[in-house]
């Protein structure tokens, strides 16, 4: 991990949904090029914070600064802009569209003239271009001409990433990216996170301590909202309050 400012910085983030709060003053600091795990039991608050983060909901109180400028309270296509992609647990791509088509669509948005992307998609070379890099990085360049729709579910999967990859991400969010899968799609789905550029720093929801040991560098827990612990996976594993509220039952 690099030295210098954090990339992300929240700063006591708070959202009250009526008389629930589901993110209760969380901090949290990510360095460029780093890999976070953020786990905790389900209703802990793990997606409610990247939906703070990438602009989906606005924080009640408290901050969040990306490269030092604030973003919280942003529109999501704002965030995305700056440089925030997302992936989401459900699988949310175009099932008609073959994979490059998917991918060159994302790597197009990413670029000015995403408001005519019908018209003038197939004639720009850069997203074609950066659809092909996503499509190396999540091991689906054998699949380009295939159908969305006829991948299997880990491949969806895989696209899914390819297709937050292509908008050229600083900070990639990944929500639970192996929920649902079989152990056959986990691993291949670790391996190829594990094999991602690190100058897209990752942050992670996921409920395998498999898939977090493999990959994270720094792991956070969240426990009705609050950061319960914070450190390296053995750290954090070793933690009596982390095995008593979530790693004694995941």
């Amino acid at each position: 991990m690099a030295g210098g400012a954090p990339l992300l910085v929240a700063e006591r983030l708070t959202r009250h949904f009526g008389a629930l709060t589901a993110v209760n003053g969380v901090s949290l600091d990510i360095a460029s090029r780093e890999r976070r795990a953020i786990i905790g039991p389900n209703g802990a608050g793990k997606t409610t914070l990247f939906n703070l983060i990438t602009g989906s909901l606005a924080p009640s109180a408290g901050r969040i600064l990306f490269e030092g400028r604030p973003i919280a309270g942003l529109p999501p296509h704002v965030v995305a802009r700056r440089g925030i992609s997302r992936s989401f647990q459900r699988t949310n791509l175009f099932p008609r569209l073959t994979v490059l088509e998917n991918l060159r669509l994302a790597a197009a948005a990413g670029g000015r003239g995403s408001y005519n992307l019908l018209g003038r998609v197939a004639r720009l070379p850069g997203p074609l271009l950066r659809a092909r890099d996503a499509a190396a990085a999540v091991d689906l360049a054998d699949r380009l001409q295939e159908p969305a729709s006829r991948l299997s579910y880990g491949e969806q999967r895989q696209l899914e990433v390819g297709v937050a990859l292509a908008t050229s991400p600083k900070l990639l969010l990944l929500d639970e990216p192996t929920a649902g899968m079989s152990p056959e799609e986990t691993l291949r789905m670790t391996r190829m996170l594990e094999g991602l550029p690190r100058e897209v720093t990752l942050l992670i929801i996921e409920h395998d301590m498999d898939v977090v040991s493999s990959l994270a560098d720094r792991v956070t827990v969240l426990h009705y909202g609050e950061v319960l612990s914070e450190g390296s996976f053995q750290e954090v594993k070793a933690d009596p309050r982390v095995y008593e509220v979530y790693l004694g039952s995941a």
